[in-house]
């Protein structure tokens, strides 16, 4: 039986992407490894960030054992790889215009979209933003005015 550890998304700058998630969740890193992987409590749920240059760049502080695979141990070329958006993070908040108005004035967010409207079988309101490495954000959460 699976327990739930964590998401992570391999950072291409480290220190930008945690600031960028400090930032939008309101609080600061809750454990770290150095300057390799960081963890982010959001209400119970962690999201963390690994960074895709220290095992290249502090080689001498990390062992590994067993087959190399490059799909999943060439950090660097999936730094380097583009983004197409297939992982989306979905946060939601109480009040979507606070929210909105709060992230905007951060001036933190690639490709921040207007307030949206989409109904598939369950109606809601979203904007979207991308972190430093364009992973999409979708921020969803009452909201009463105008599309």
């Amino acid at each position: 039986m699976y327990t739930y550890g964590s998401i992570y998304l391999i950072a291409e700058d480290f220190d930008q992407s945690i600031s960028f998630y400090r930032a939008l969740f309101e609080r600061d890193v809750l454990n770290q490894n150095k300057n390799r992987f960081a963890v982010f409590d959001i209400n119970g749920l962690t999201l963390s960030i690994m960074n895709g240059k220290f095992d290249r760049e502090h080689s001498d502080e990390v062992e590994t054992k067993g087959e190399y695979c490059a799909l999943y141990d060439d950090h660097t070329s999936i730094v380097k790889a583009p983004n197409c958006g297939k992982v989306v993070i979905n946060l939601s908040v109480d009040d979507l215009q606070a929210e909105y108005e709060r992230v905007k004035a951060l001036d933190i967010a690639e490709n921040l979209t207007k307030i949206r409207y989409i109904n598939a079988g369950n109606p809601y309101y979203y904007f979207c933003l991308q972190d430093p490495d364009g992973n999409t954000i979708e921020i969803t959460g009452k909201y009463e005015g105008e599309v």
